[in-house]
């Protein structure tokens, strides 16, 4: 028999959610198979799966040690090592400063991610163990793409993860970014459009009207200064859709400086001769956080800014000489 007592990190959800982790090569058939036989109780009691847990309770199971560890497997991905610039930390969150270059999440098992790297810096700092791992993933709460830069917000805990994903998802959290775009812009717009995306390039394409399977854009720019023939632009994302703020700004003329898939070549080439620019310039450096519930109720109304990459300050320094 194997005892499990549910901590804090894993209250909160159902009890077939985290026996499907924990018994993670067990198909969910068995699982209900031996709660329905009382092989798996909870608090002693007869269970079916929907009952929700509290910090404290116990899961028994009446099962081998051959055969839990059979359907119990820790998986832990090696990775290379990467030291992460962490802005802010504590029992639930983790702010992180992605550099451009590295995927938020993998696409495929071979990757590495920022996922990976966190989990590595949280075994490697004894804030997580691999056995926390049986029931628990510390995961990214929004994503940016590989080539851009900024701020990331990971979910330390279940509750941590829960309430990040959701202010993300309905768009509660107020989130900024700095890019450099090729051309002159003087005044703060607002820009209207639909988008529509092709599913096979991952590419997206903006139209000044409503076509077959588009959906409505809305960006806000603002400049905050010229240097040489580009501008340092403030964005704020009304919606957030697929690469949005590159085809957006594209759309009218003045495309992100390093941006291959939507920016002008010759622009490219220019700064990579002249600034050693090589991704595109886009970085999300500014999230401010709504009102927030318990026990993430101390982050409302905070403020979280990373400092922008080393490549923007080449291009802004050149400009003041």
């Amino acid at each position: 028999m194997r005892l499990i007592t549910v901590s804090g990190n894993e209250s909160g959800q159902r009890l077939d959610k985290l026996l499907t982790k924990y018994l993670n090569l067990a198909g969910k058939n068995f699982i209900y198979k031996m709660m329905r036989k009382k092989n798996i109780v909870l608090n002693d009691k007869k269970c079916d799966g929907s009952e929700k847990l509290a910090a404290g309770d116990e899961i028994k199971l009446y099962l081998s040690e051959e055969t839990i560890e059979k359907f119990s497997q820790i998986k832990v991905q090696k990775v290379s090592k990467k030291k992460l610039d962490i802005l802010y930390e504590d029992d639930h969150i983790l702010l992180v400063n992605k550099p451009s270059g590295m995927l938020s999440q993998k696409a495929k098992d071979s990757d590495e991610s920022l996922v990976e790297y966190i989990i590595g810096y949280l075994l490697e700092s004894r804030a997580l163990t691999e056995e926390n791992l049986r029931s628990f993933r510390p995961s990214v709460c929004n994503r940016l793409d590989r080539n851009t830069s900024g701020l990331v917000v990971a979910g330390k805990s279940l509750p941590g993860l829960q309430i990040m994903a959701e202010v993300f998802k309905d768009r509660s959290i107020h989130k900024y970014y700095q890019c450099v775009v090729a051309g002159k812009l003087t005044d703060k717009q607002t820009i209207s459009g639909y988008l529509t995306k092709d599913e096979r390039t991952n590419q997206v394409t903006i139209h000044e009207r409503e076509t077959a399977g588009s959906v409505p854009v809305k960006t806000v720019y603002e400049p905050l200064s010229y240097v040489g023939s580009y501008t340092l632009l403030k964005v704020t994302l009304i919606t957030g859709r697929t690469h949005q703020i590159r085809a957006h700004l594209a759309s009218i003329g003045h495309p992100i400086v390093g941006d291959y898939k939507y920016g002008i070549p010759s622009v490219n080439e220019e700064a990579k001769k002249k600034y050693k620019i090589t991704s595109q310039m886009l970085h999300s450096y500014q999230i401010v956080f709504p009102k927030l519930p318990e026990p993430l109720e101390y982050l409302s109304g905070r403020t979280f800014t990373a400092p922008l990459p080393e490549s923007f300050e080449r291009v802004l320094k050149s400009g003041a000489q």
